[in-house]
């Protein structure tokens, strides 16, 4: 009913959210009682990730439920541990039908009345709580450990005070002193910046840096001169990759920045390989012309071997793993490759590869 999108069959972003976040729920349970209307279901899904009628938010939820769904749903299991307190012998099911003649409602339940003997009731029903879940055994042993413990606890601290007796005092100087100590080391605090400001002045530098530069080697000195720090290399690569999509048709420059950057150090290598693996991924967000551009920027660092081919193993060609966005990248970015090196390289390269 919420993905069927009613007069118009196009659902809203609120419904698909919605159906996305109650899937996660009921997935396990449905994959043992139907198998076959999960799959449907997820069909249905997909359906509406090729169409782009959704926004890209959603977009990215039902991403996330279908690397759930290949998990098979492990991560939201049936009945969280929490709530399987009750042992399934013991269990009693009380099924009732809407329809029954006699059903008694109980409509007073929905009116609050104050209770004058709340706290004798809640004793009642505390003990009632106990004997279904089996907590009176467990309380009893833990008062037993704890009472043993409170009687070795006193004996260990009458021993120690009477080691502090028998020992020398301690100067009421280095008393105070440790007491100072300890309060100032108690009432500092950390201010963790969660408004990423430091984030956002990176972007903006780097965007201002690309754009404003006359050619790639001028580009490349400034933005390595920036000394990015480990783990934000993705920061730079996406400011590379969105610049390079905006443009009319794909330039070199930005080619070039990526490649000398792959060459510079290691880990701009690895970093550019995963943000590979993510822009294949989500490749289907991006618009025809933006797409071209990405798949040109990346095929000019694979044919230049600025990045390592390894990061092909990602893309798998079948019908199941691939969609109509991804298989036009993949094409482009062939293409690009077979006219750069010739097509009896590429297959040499791609065989040497296999």
């Amino acid at each position: 009913i919420l993905l069927d999108g009613g007069s118009t069959g196009i659902p809203t972003d609120d419904s698909v959210e919605l159906a996305v976040a109650y899937m996660k729920i009921v997935g396990m349970a449905l994959l043992e009682s139907s198998r076959s209307g999960v799959y449907a279901i997820m069909e249905r899904f997909r359906d509406l990730l090729h169409n782009g009628s959704i926004g890209k938010r959603v977009q990215y939820q039902v991403e996330t439920l279908m690397r759930i769904r290949k998990e098979e749903f492990k991560s939201f299991p049936a009945l969280p541990e929490e709530l399987d307190l009750v042992e399934r012998e013991d269990q009693i099911t009380f099924e009732l039908t809407l329809d029954e003649e006699d059903l008694n409602k109980e409509e007073i339940l929905d009116v609050f009345r104050y209770d004058d003997e709340f706290e004798k009731n809640e004793e009642i029903w505390t003990k009632i709580k106990k004997e279904i879940l089996g907590e009176e055994e467990d309380s009893g042993s833990e008062g037993g450990s704890s009472t043993d413990d409170g009687s070795s606890g006193t004996a260990s601290d009458s021993d120690s005070e009477d080691d502090n007796d028998g020992g020398e005092d301690v100067p009421d100087q280095e008393l105070a002193l440790t007491t100072s100590i300890s309060k100032s080391q108690s009432t500092t605090t950390i201010i963790q910046d969660f408004s990423e400001s430091d984030l956002i002045h990176l972007r903006r530098t780097i965007y201002l840096t690309i754009m404003s530069s006359a050619t790639f080697e001028e580009c490349t000195h400034k933005l390595a001169k920036m000394s990015i720090p480990p783990g934000r290399e993705l920061e730079l690569i996406n400011m590379l990759i969105e610049c390079c999509s905006q443009e009319r048709t794909f330039l070199r420059y930005y080619g070039l920045i990526s490649s000398r950057f792959c060459h510079m150090h290691e880990r701009w290598r690895t970093a550019f390989a995963l943000s590979f693996e993510e822009q294949y991924t989500t490749i289907h967000r991006l618009e025809t012309n933006k797409l071209r551009n990405v798949a040109k920027l990346f095929a000019h660092l694979l044919h230049t071997d600025s990045l390592s081919w390894d990061c092909l193993r990602c893309v798998k060609i079948n019908e199941d793993d691939t969609t109509s966005s991804s298989r036009i990248f993949i094409k482009i970015v062939v293409q690009e490759m077979a006219e750069a090196m010739g097509m009896s390289t590429l297959k040499d390269r791609f065989e040497v590869a296999t």
